[in-house]
């Protein structure tokens, strides 16, 4: 058996959100029609690779995207509750910049630590759960490879970490488009590399895409 495992870490397809609520953990959040083609446009670029695990976080818009994978390699799909969107204190709400939430009193309480962050779940619990999740992915999957989907927040932070990075950040920087695959290869139990792919980067909407250069096959890899 090698001893090379990959495990890929995908964001889930664009969710039909027509009201732009921050939507979280909420249950109820599907992916819209172009969701669904993101989502089979990177089961189809995955179909030749030997993925032997497939699991995804438990919220509709991950299982949905998770799916079209298992099924392209017989798979059941499994899911993890570590692989979860990040908790938020605005879920539910429309919050974005420049839509006067900054201004509002009620919410400064809310936002007095970027760097934890106050308004949601920690950074540094984001990535005992996610490190547990590719882990476990890793073992399931040991000389093969693996298919995790996850959420935008958690994924780049899982990531951060593992490159050395601090964890508070410009969420607008953040390297994780729709329906992207962030890599992390294992020699044994160590990960030795990480990079990142889009294969679906022509379906996401241009103003996601505003000042992003488009990435194929970037790899960090780490000394032994």
């Amino acid at each position: 058996m090698s001893d090379i495992t990959v495990v890929h870490v995908m964001r889930h397809g664009e969710v039909a959100n027509p009201d732009g609520v921050l939507y979280g953990r909420l249950p109820g959040y599907h992916l819209s029609e172009l969701g669904r083609q993101m989502a089979e446009r990177v089961a189809e670029h995955l179909a030749p690779r030997d993925i032997t695990h497939v699991v995804s976080s438990p919220l509709e818009r991950a299982r949905e995207t998770a799916t079209p994978i298992a099924k392209s390699h017989g798979l059941e799909l499994a899911t993890d509750g570590r692989l979860i969107e990040a908790e938020n204190i605005f879920q539910g709400k429309t919050f974005g910049v420049g839509d006067g939430a900054l201004r509002r009193p009620e919410n400064w309480k809310h936002l007095v630590n970027p760097f934890k962050p106050s308004w949601g779940e920690p950074y540094v619990d984001q990535v005992v759960r996610m490190m547990g999740a590719l882990d476990a992915a890793k073992d399931a999957a040991r000389g093969h490879e693996a298919v995790c989907v996850s959420h935008q927040l958690p994924i780049w932070i899982v990531r951060s970490y593992v490159e050395r990075r601090r964890l508070w950040h410009d969420p607008r920087k953040r390297q994780c488009t729709l329906a992207s695959l962030t890599t992390f290869t294992y020699q044994g139990d160590k990960i030795v590399s990480v990079g990142y792919s889009e294969p679906a980067r022509d379906l996401v909407p241009a103003h996601l895409l505003a000042g992003a250069k488009p990435v194929k096959g970037k790899s960090k890899a780490f000394g032994a």
